[in-house]
């Protein structure tokens, strides 16, 4: 296939366009790539805690503590990348794929920025900011040895996470998928061997673990920069006539600002919610971890589905099709709830069978089990959430969303959260429904948003 420039351009699959054909076909074919890659996203994080977790407490304490700063970071970065793809998704479904090159050159300078701050952060604030959490001068120590690569590494994972973005947002979600795969399963292979020092490699404990995830994500992004400019796949990238455009950086900044700011304010609420459940024991912080990673699985169908609709949303609009954009986010919603109708009535089946796989101890199975029973009735709310909020993301329209999640967090869970847990009987389960009337309320006003369809004239 020839382009204006005459080169020619390799894929590893035909052509499609989202913007024709079955509308639920589209979401099938787009989400379960979107699925599987958020599952080895997580996978990482989890095979580092294990692996570090037979290195003491400290180090256990330094990760987790050094993780959520770097959770935090991600969720900037993935905010920034909403930006790009929207405007991606917009141009590719418009048929200009030009100015969609020209998006993706400006979003390699959005990262290259945003790693210089990261990489500055690294090298002079890891150990105060680790001071300033109150942590004890051992956990400092491993923690800051933690963060310290992972933010110098960041360049890594912001370029890795915009390269992600664009093939997405053009419509190719498979081959991101693949490329995680393969980085993914390099990464557990190599853990153990740089934390421990077997075989050939020196033992680096902690940093080991820092060094495992920068050097696999470094593998990664370089096999996606290789795909995304020889052509193999939907949108091949060159630096042919590139040039700064702070105007297109700035539409995408200013789109991607508020999805950082509803993602980042989510983890910081997760933690004040955190801080309430601590006072009730040992027992209740297990438990709700636990929950934690469960729901981190549960809410995965929604994700991918929310992000599948914004991809559609984004290309419709861009093709002058916004009923098609909205039935593509209705249906998103409908198949996403048979998916938590069906979690949920497995969740309230086999619930102690379910925390027996993380710990068999009765008392924590109890409550572990209970948590899980009331976190139900917020999935089937929740989930809608998702898919609208990622939905109007992918359309470009991202302050409604972060508006409505601001509002579920500070002024419905966690103000809740204290009272019902504080001041009625119910106890630490106070939190757990105050979570679910949060998400009732989420869903509700974000259904309502998305009805209105002020989100089809927005312009990027």
């Amino acid at each position: 296939m020839e382009e204006a420039g005459g080169s020619t351009r390799r894929r590893a699959a035909p052509e499609r366009d989202w913007t024709q054909g079955s509308i639920v076909g589209n979401l099938w074919s787009l989400s379960w790539p979107m699925i599987v890659t958020s599952s080895l996203n997580i996978i990482g994080p989890t095979i580092d805690m294990i692996w570090v977790g037979k290195l003491g407490a400290a180090s256990i304490a330094g990760v987790g503590v050094a993780g959520m700063a770097v959770q935090l970071v991600s969720m900037a970065k993935m905010g920034l990348v909403t930006g790009v793809r929207a405007l991606v998704a917009r141009f590719v479904g418009a048929g200009d794929t030009e100015s969609a090159n020209h998006v993706c050159q400006q979003a390699f300078v959005i990262s290259a920025g945003f790693s210089t701050a990261m990489v500055t952060i690294g090298i002079f604030l890891a150990e105060p900011i680790l001071r300033l959490l109150g942590v004890e001068p051992d956990v400092v120590t491993e923690g800051a040895a933690y963060m310290r690569i992972m933010f110098v590494g960041a360049a890594a994972m912001s370029f890795r996470m915009m390269s992600e973005g664009i093939m997405q947002a053009s419509g190719d979600a498979v081959t991101p998928m693949r490329v995680g795969i393969f980085f993914r399963f390099f990464h557990v292979a190599l853990c153990p061997f740089v934390i421990f020092g077997w075989w050939i490699f020196p033992r680096m404990g902690v940093s080991g673990a820092a060094m495992t995830n920068v050097i696999s994500q470094s593998l990664g992004l370089a096999l996606l920069l290789w795909i995304l400019f020889t052509g193999r796949t939907r949108l091949q990238l060159t630096l042919r006539n590139f040039r700064l455009d702070f105007g297109i950086i700035w539409r995408a900044v200013k789109v991607g600002i508020p999805a950082a700011v509803m993602s980042m304010q989510m983890t910081i609420g997760n933690l004040v919610l955190m801080w309430i459940i601590v006072r009730f024991g040992t027992l209740a912080v297990a438990a709700h971890t636990i929950c934690q990673r469960v729901e981190g699985f549960v809410h995965m169908p929604s994700g991918g589905l929310g992000q599948a609709a914004g991809v559609l949303a984004g290309q419709n609009l861009g093709a002058g099709q916004p009923e098609r954009a909205a039935r593509s986010g209705w249906l998103a919603m409908g198949l996403v709830e048979a998916v938590m109708v069906i979690g949920s009535v497995a969740i309230l089946l086999w619930a102690e069978s379910l925390v027996r796989v993380f710990n068999p101890e009765p008392g924590l199975v109890e409550v572990t089990s209970n948590f899980l029973r009331i976190a139900t009735a917020g999935y089937l709310f929740f989930g809608i959430a998702i898919v609208v909020m990622q939905c109007l993301n992918g359309a470009g329209d991202t302050i409604p969303p972060m508006i409505v999640a601001l509002i579920m967090m500070w002024v419905f869970q966690l103000p809740l959260a204290y009272f019902l847990s504080q001041m009625t009987n119910l106890g630490v389960y106070g939190v757990r429904w105050a979570m679910v009337a949060g998400f009732v309320w989420a869903a509700v006003a974000a259904a309502i948003y998305f009805r209105l369809g002020r989100w089809k004239r927005k312009r990027i």
